[in-house]
């Protein structure tokens, strides 16, 4: 009969006289009642006839790293049965023995049972559930020593029995189970991924929120154009040529009386020709009005309306009004919108090319005691919710024209009082066009449009009025070797050794001794070091002399590299003829080794943003980085300048200057999408002369409206009208015009 007939046939005697037949010094991790072997595989607690005989001897125990070679059999295995049968005959020895001696001998090894062993049923039960129910509370047969499951003790190790386990040394098997192998829904917790810098995906972002803000407004300016405004500001100018000869015309008693009031309609209709196409300004001070702002354009509106009363007036009393004066007023409002357009769209066109965003910050302390302007990666936000901020200059202006509206009125009330309605309305528009003066209107639009210009060349922007204020002050500004001499501009033209020393040798400690140094010409060097197949060597003993040279020790050898003139007051010899301007000049042991030729390119750039900083009495230029070869006399000899003005700080300064990093709560002022010298300098002192233009602009004509009201309450009390003609009132206007307008061009020489 074949294998699988015999199991089938096999009944619980059989199973039971296998089993029974085992020898006496069989392992007692086999032994035990089959039911209870039987029951622990199918979860079922053991007959009560065997709990007495369980108590003294535990049948259904087995070690831990037997059980797990059982488990392994019994996968292996077809069937649990034949698996038990064929693992019960193998570890027999060929003379078994009765299983009433292997009963009998069983209490006395049961003394010493391994503590690294538990009930399978129980084992069974726990890896079925898996640990999917609450944890009960813990017994002493669920328990099991930690050290004993992971190190499983043989049976001469074991001295204790399992009765003797303690508490603290004993732990559940579900935990052991999550441990070993956590359920597959809870996974391990992961370290958050590390954000690393990536160019492009900068350049993404950054592009994404150009083209949203920037370049969008930037199309918006460009669809509303500028032609109609230009053609707007030629018209008035037209007009304003036009009135202004009649009243000449007038004045000099060259127009016949039957044509008077014919002249007198046309200069009417002319005004409100002007007024009509300036109605765009006059709207919009209508419209801050309703924001609760008085502005100039709201004046212009205040003044337009006298001035029409006023024609009335004109028309019965035969007198012409003050046409050419208003009509000058809105050419010169018209203008304002003009630069205002035009200085958005610049900036706008400005950014909208950016590859790259530098801001320009101020810290607190810097150099001496002094703020320094440093620089760090900017954003289009900075830029975006501050450029349209009303300036300081602009609330200033606003404020004097309701004051001014008030005092204008107040003279009118003087005139009316003393010398009747007439007089009153023509002292309130004539006042009213004096208190403002034409240029008033272009004193704070042009100076930024004529900057804006200018740095729009350069590739920089400033952020509203908060940067100018703060960028108008005094200050330290850094100077870096890449800002007076880039990369690309500084080359070796060749070299030249002296003395009986290795020429690799000489180049491999000169490169050495310069890339310790961190000077701008370490490329320079470390290419001419690698094209001869050399390596750096370590430096010892390093310093930087300061003045124009440094030294170290260079695998036991000494070095000093510098300039002509440093080699010389150190004592080195230099033979006649080796007279090289630009070179750097390399001693080893007090003997000269080589000279290095070096050429550098004078950059537009650089030597336009030096003689800017250096211009700037409130900027002060400092060298901030360790480079030997950056002397006092090489700047003077390259840009032409003097330098005076330039700051070069002792090595220790230079290192903790190099350290300074920008705040991270300082507001950006500037903006710059380039890195040139240029860029920032051009920012810098742009907004100490739009700050200064635009204040002397205000003072000026402040000046010119307060002693235009001053001249109308005069002739208002005295109730003279000769001075009050339109004649008169233009030439006022143009009188004024000439230091506001010279005053504006103050940005143009940044």
């Amino acid at each position: 009969m074949s294998d699988n007939n015999q199991h089938q046939d096999f009944d619980l005697d059989d199973i039971l006289n296998e089993f029974h037949d085992l020898p006496q010094d069989a392992d007692p991790g086999l032994s035990g009642d089959l039911d209870d072997l039987l029951g622990s595989w199918v979860g079922e607690e053991p007959a009560a006839d065997t709990a007495e005989e369980s108590d003294e001897i535990p049948m259904d125990t087995i070690r831990l790293n037997e059980l797990i070679a059982q488990l392994s059999d019994a996968e292996a295995s077809a069937e649990a049965p034949a698996a038990i049968k064929e693992t019960a005959e193998t570890d027999a020895p060929e003379a078994p023995a009765e299983p009433e001696a292997s009963a009998a001998e069983s209490p006395a090894e049961t003394e010493a049972v391994p503590v690294d062993t538990l009930r399978l049923n129980e084992l069974i039960a726990e890896i079925v559930e898996h640990t999917d129910k609450a944890d009960p509370e813990v017994t002493d047969e669920e328990t099991i020593r930690v050290d004993t499951l992971i190190h499983p003790l043989s049976d001469e190790e074991v001295s204790e029995p399992t009765d003797a386990v303690s508490e603290d040394e004993t732990f559940r098997m579900d935990a052991l189970l999550e441990e070993i192998a956590p359920e597959a829904g809870e996974a391990a917790p992961e370290e958050p991924p590390r954000i690393l810098y990536n160019p492009r995906t900068r350049l993404r972002e950054l592009k994404r929120k150009l083209v949203a803000g920037p370049e969008k407004r930037y199309y918006e300016l460009s669809e509303a154009g500028i032609g109609k405004l230009q053609a707007k500001i030629i018209l008035n100018l037209i007009l304003v040529v036009l009135c202004g000869l009649v009243t000449t015309l007038y004045a000099l008693d060259m127009l016949p009386d039957n044509r008077l009031r014919f002249v007198i309609f046309t200069q009417i209709l002319s005004m409100l020709l002007s007024a009509f196409l300036g109605c765009g300004q006059m709207l919009d001070g209508i419209a801050e009005l309703f924001k609760g702002r008085f502005t100039i354009n709201a004046m212009l509106f205040v003044t337009f309306l006298a001035c029409c009363v006023d024609g009335i007036f004109c028309l019965s009393e035969l007198r012409i009004p003050c046409c050419a004066a208003f009509s000058l007023e809105i050419t010169m409002a018209l203008w304002a919108s003009y630069q205002r357009h035009s200085t958005e769209m610049a900036q706008m066109d400005t950014l909208r090319k950016a590859v790259r965003l530098h801001a320009l910050v101020k810290n607190s302390v810097y150099y001496d005691g002094k703020p320094g302007i440093l620089r760090r990666d900017g954003e289009v936000e900075d830029f975006m919710d501050h450029y349209n901020a009303p300036s300081g200059p602009e609330k200033l202006q606003s404020f004097y024209c309701l004051v001014s509206l008030l005092l204008c009125i107040g003279i009118a009330v003087l005139a009316g009082v003393f010398h009747g309605v007439s007089l009153a309305v023509q002292v309130l528009s004539t006042s009213l066009l004096v208190a403002i003066p034409a240029s008033f209107f272009v004193a704070l639009t042009r100076p930024a449009a004529l900057l804006e210009r200018r740095l729009h060349m350069v590739g920089s922007v400033l952020c509203g009025w908060q940067g100018v204020k703060q960028l108008r002050g005094k200050a330290s500004f850094p100077l870096l070797s890449e800002d007076l001499f880039p990369a690309s501009t500084t080359k070796l033209n060749g070299v030249k050794f002296y003395g009986d020393r290795d020429s690799d040798e000489v180049v491999a400690c000169s490169t050495s001794l310069i890339q310790t140094a961190g000077s701008g010409l370490a490329g320079i060097f470390q290419n001419l070091l690698e094209s001869r197949g050399g390596q750096t060597c370590p430096v010892t003993n390093f310093r930087d002399y300061g003045s124009g040279g440094i030294g170290g020790e260079v695998n036991g050898v000494s070095i000093l590299l510098g300039t002509q003139d440093f080699l010389q007051d150190m004592g080195i010899e230099i033979p006649e003829g080796t007279m090289v301007s630009q070179a750097v000049y390399a001693a080893i042991d007090g003997e000269l080794a080589a000279v290095y030729a070096i050429s550098y390119a004078k950059m537009r750039s650089s030597a336009a943003g030096l003689i800017s900083l250096c211009g700037n009495r409130k900027i002060t230029p400092v060298l901030a980085e360790n480079d030997f070869m950056l002397t006092d006399g090489l700047l003077r000899a390259k840009f032409s300048i003097n330098t005076r003005r330039i700051v070069f700080p002792s090595t220790e300064e230079r290192d903790a200057l190099s350290r300074i990093q920008a705040e991270d709560a300082a507001p950006t002022l500037a903006m710059a999408t380039r890195n040139d010298l240029v860029a920032y300098a051009y920012a810098v002192s742009g907004a100490r002369a739009l700050s200064l233009a635009s204040k002397l602009g205000l003072a000026v004509h402040l000046v010119g409206g307060i002693v235009g009201m001053l001249i109308m309450a005069a002739l208002a009390y005295l109730g003279t009208t000769e001075l009050l003609t339109p004649t008169h009132v233009l030439l006022y206007q143009l009188v004024w015009m000439v230091p506001g307008l010279l005053i504006t061009e103050w940005t143009r020489s940044v």
